[in-house]
């Protein structure tokens, strides 16, 4: 029976000896034992048995849809990318399961998008709380699904959780307007509403975040989501829903006392096999039924997905691939920039789609940065398993990713390359590759024009401002782009000139729930986080609006009273011939107070305001004084 190198490291029992003779089965009081005997772990269904030590509620492994945990006819394998064994087998969903879990978060949307916004402000507060609570167990499942440094682990379920805050706040700032037409008895009106059900298809280099920086925008907006995890690290999805569903049952008594509960169907999961991915994404998005289309990937697969929402016109968001550089100009501080493209650079042992994939370094400042990232590198960064201490480098995701970044390193090298620090495999295994830096890139070298998504830092030498921005703007991607210079003029010259979504000056990590996330080009369309992040499931509606006074039948015979149709009561339409010369004089009189008005605030703007104020209320006064009160009552229905 395969068993992770972490357990073993940790001391962990092996569950076939932990659970002789027996399988876990769950049950609403937890786990209980099966009366079938099962040869192992790989054979669990319903709760993974790979990952010791963490909480059994949080580790399912079957499909999540309309609220309840569904097995698929096939399971497929999760393994630990740090020793390849297997974590545990998880639901194989296919066509049928998606479709099923579409029609689910339909049937939830009809009733989702009517609770109040307050409502679902506090659901997601809820959620986030939950995820804090449960902080470090979702931490280790990120670290043993994906490889992930365990302190990074941890630093993703916060930025993960942040998300889910930060919507929960957004969800009851969702505003619409008032427009004045030209009509003085007309309003148009503009109003923001949930566009539907959204497909939400993430990566696996964060596996939590990801999800939550869409589901959460998704949920306030009043929107139902399906999701679609990555076949590497389908566990953190899971767990999310299982955390989900736990706060659902413990809200529904209070929080929702006036209505029937939260429905269920507003967040499912449907995990599957690389095998399936491609019919998996395919139904979803071409489902009448789906309105909207998120997806973190890469840009091939995005325009895959853009053809699928194109036949049935969906809105679509993307975060797609990037080629970040990474400029130091030579007035820059190298010290500072070495801090920085080491936290640009190696976070997730570059894994990131915002880590700089090339680095541009003015001739003047060359070789005391290279010599200086060099010296950090070596010093800074430790290769080993995620959950060991003192890890900042774990294993890539798999061993196509290993060969990607040896290809790119080969490639160089033969092209006239050098290889400064790094440049093989690492000793520990095979989807462990060493820090690298290379000098000397030159712009045919495969590492400069595809993205590397590993350890690997070329670095490119260029004399002047022109040369760095050609070079950094010459891609057909633009999602993220860094550079250091202690000049202001450059600063606002490059970061104008820059083609790409975001921009760190100065630094080197930019991403915060605060800031809107999303890139130009071929890197996506649309924007993630911030306050900009929920416009992306609103559509609004636009109607024009009649007042009732244009509306009311007032009979010319007699003076009687009627009621319009908004409920008021107005007198007969008909006015008294001694009312005109008065509205006569009130226009006369209005006129020459605005015209007085007009040439104050011409000689003294601070005073405007005040003016027109004043000009406000003597044209009411004046009003009072010059009609009549049939013309009072005809004037105030109008205005």
């Amino acid at each position: 029976m395969a068993t992770c190198f972490w357990l073993r490291s940790c001391g962990a029992q092996r569950l076939g000896s932990t659970f002789p003779g027996c399988r876990l089965r769950p049950r609403a009081g937890g786990l209980v034992p099966a009366s079938r005997p099962a040869p192992g772990p790989a054979q669990l269904r319903g709760y993974a048995g790979g990952l010791a030590g963490l909480s059994a509620a949080l580790l399912r492994t079957d499909s999540f849809v309309g609220g309840r945990w569904l097995p698929a006819a096939a399971t497929f394998p999760v393994q630990d990318p740090a020793s390849g064994a297997a974590l545990g087998m998880v639901a194989d969903c296919g066509v049928r399961e998606a479709r099923a879990a579409v029609r689910a978060a339909y049937e939830a949307f009809c009733s989702w998008r009517e609770v109040s916004a307050k409502e679902r402000s506090s659901l997601l507060r809820k959620w986030y709380n939950l995820m804090i609570q449960n902080k470090d167990d979702l931490a280790r499942i990120i670290t043993a699904e994906s490889g992930k440094p365990l302190k990074e682990a941890h630093g993703e379920i916060l930025y993960s959780a942040f998300f889910l805050e930060w919507f929960s706040e957004e969800a009851r700032r969702v505003y619409g307007d008032i427009i004045y037409t030209p009509a003085k008895d007309r309003r148009a009106l503009v109003l923001k509403q949930p566009i539907g059900v959204a497909a939400v298809i993430t990566p696996w280099n964060f596996p939590s975040a990801m999800i939550t920086r869409k589901v959460g925008a998704a949920l306030a907006a009043g929107c139902t989501v399906v999701v679609k995890p990555a076949e590497d690290t389908p566990f953190s999805a899971l767990a999310l829903a299982e955390v989900n569903q736990g706060f659902l049952l413990d809200l529904d008594p209070l929080l929702l006392a006036s209505q029937a509960g939260i429905p269920s169907g507003v967040y499912n999961v449907i995990p599957c096999s690389r095998k399936n991915a491609k019919e998996v994404g395919e139904a979803i998005c071409t489902d009448h039924l789906v309105s909207k289309i998120s997806f973190t990937g890469s840009t091939t697969t995005g325009k895959i997905l853009l053809h699928h929402a194109a036949n049935s016109v969906k809105r679509v968001s993307m975060e797609l691939g990037g080629l970040a550089p990474f400029i130091v100009f030579d007035s820059a501080n190298v010290d500072q920039a070495v801090a920085g493209a080491m936290a640009s650079k190696f976070r997730n042992t570059g894994q990131t789609c915002v880590c700089s994939n090339q680095f541009l370094v003015q001739r003047g400042i060359h070789d005391a940065f290279v010599k200086a990232f060099a010296e950090a590198m070596k010093k800074n960064l430790r290769v080993g398993n995620g959950f060991e201490e003192g890890t900042t480098q774990g294993p890539l995701i798999n061993e196509k990713a290993v060969e990607k970044v040896e290809k790119q390193v080969n490639d160089a090298v033969s092209k006239g390359a050098t290889i400064v620090t790094g440049g093989k495999r690492h000793q520990l295994g095979k989807n462990f590759f060493e820090p690298t830096l290379l000098c000397n890139v030159t712009q045919d070298m495969l590492c400069t024009h595809e993205e590397t998504f590993g350890p690997l830092a070329p670095v490119i030498k260029f004399n002047t401002e022109e040369e760095a921005i050609a070079i950094a703007n010459a891609a057909d991607v633009g999602l993220a782009g860094y550079f250091y210079s202690q000049d202001p003029a450059q600063i606002w010259r490059v970061a104008e000139q820059l083609e790409v979504g975001m921009v760190g000056v100065n630094e080197g990590l930019i991403s915060s729930v605060e800031c809107p996330f999303g890139g130009v080009k071929q890197s996506g369309l649309g924007r993630e986080g911030s306050k900009y992040g929920i416009d992306e499931y609103l559509e609004l509606k636009f109607f024009f609006l009649a007042s009732s006074s244009g509306m009311c039948s007032c009979s010319s015979s007699n003076n009687s009273s009627l009621v319009s149709s908004s409920g008021t009561t107005c007198r007969s339409s008909s006015m008294s011939s001694s009312s005109t010369p008065r509205l006569k004089l009130f226009a006369v009189s209005t006129t020459a107070l605005l015209v007085f008005a007009t040439s104050l605030s011409l000689a003294n703007p601070l005073k405007s305001r005040m003016n027109l104020l004043s000009v406000f209320f003597q044209m009411s006064f004046i009003r009072s004084l010059v009609t009549s009160p049939q013309a009072q009552a005809r004037v105030l229905m109008e205005s």
